[in-house]
C-alpha cells in the first residue's frame, strides 16, 4: 500500500467560498486529502448560535486531523473565528500557511 498521502484542512472566513474551493480543487488533484469548512450559507439560510458552536468545534477536530493548516485569505483578511483556529493549529504544533501572505 502507498504511503498515507499528506492531509491538509482549509481554513478562512466562508465569505471566501469560492476561493477555499478553488484551494480544495487544486490541493485534491495534486493528491493532498482535503478536510474543509462543511457548510457554505446563503443569505437566506438560518443558523442557531448553538449550530455556529458546534461547527466551530467540529472544524477544530478538523485541524487535530489534518498534517497542516491551509489559511484561505485574500487580501490578508483573517477573521476572529480563524485567528482562533490559526491559534489552535499552532498549539496543536500544526504548520500554518497563508494563501496570501500579505
Amino acid at each position: 500500500m502507498a504511503e498515507r498521502p499528506e492531509i491538509v484542512c482549509i481554513c478562512g472566513s466562508l465569505q471566501f467560498a469560492e476561493e477555499m474551493r478553488v484551494a480544495n480543487r487544486d490541493l485534491s488533484l495534486a493528491g493532498v486529502i482535503v478536510v474543509a469548512p462543511g457548510v457554505f450559507l446563503d443569505a437566506a439560510d438560518v443558523i442557531t448560535d448553538e449550530q455556529k458552536i458546534a461547527l466551530g468545534e467540529l472544524h477544530l477536530r478538523k485541524i487535530d486531523l489534518a498534517d497542516r493548516v491551509l489559511v484561505v485569505n485574500p487580501g490578508g483578511y483573517v477573521g476572529e473565528s480563524t485567528t482562533r483556529e490559526i491559534a489552535y493549529a499552532r498549539a496543536a504544533g500544526k504548520p500554518v500557511s497563508f494563501s496570501d501572505p500579505g
